[in-house]
């Protein structure tokens, strides 16, 4: 399984972003997609989670500001980033679990006026 992740910049505190990760496989066949940041000096971790069924999770700093969502004609998962604040900046991944993790490569998204 190849992801493609795209979609990160420079936005100022209070703006937008999305995230896209393209999947090289139908992402009905996936278990769970999921995305994940890792700020400087901190581990990488979880944010959100999209189940092959359509059941979300958040973690509780981007609960209701953030939204993932899939399109499957286009096997892509989406990250709508709302509200963004400075503590938001990191480089965000993509994951995959199908059989094993799969990982896509990070991109950085920075908040910063």
């Amino acid at each position: 399984v190849q992801l493609q992740a795209s979609g990160g910049g420079l936005v100022q505190p209070g703006g937008s972003l999305r995230l896209s990760c393209a999947a090289s496989i139908s992402i009905w066949r996936i278990a769970l997609m999921d995305w994940y940041r890792e700020a400087p000096g901190k581990q990488r971790e979880l944010v959100t989670t999209i189940g092959s069924g359509g059941a979300t999770n958040y973690a509780g700093a981007v609960r209701g500001r953030f939204t993932i969502s899939r399109d499957t004609t286009e096997d892509t998962v989406y990250l709508q980033m709302n509200r963004l604040k400075s503590e938001d900046t990191a480089v965000y991944y993509c994951h995959a679990d199908y059989g094993r993790g799969y990982w896509g490569q990070g991109t950085q998204v920075t908040v910063s006026s």
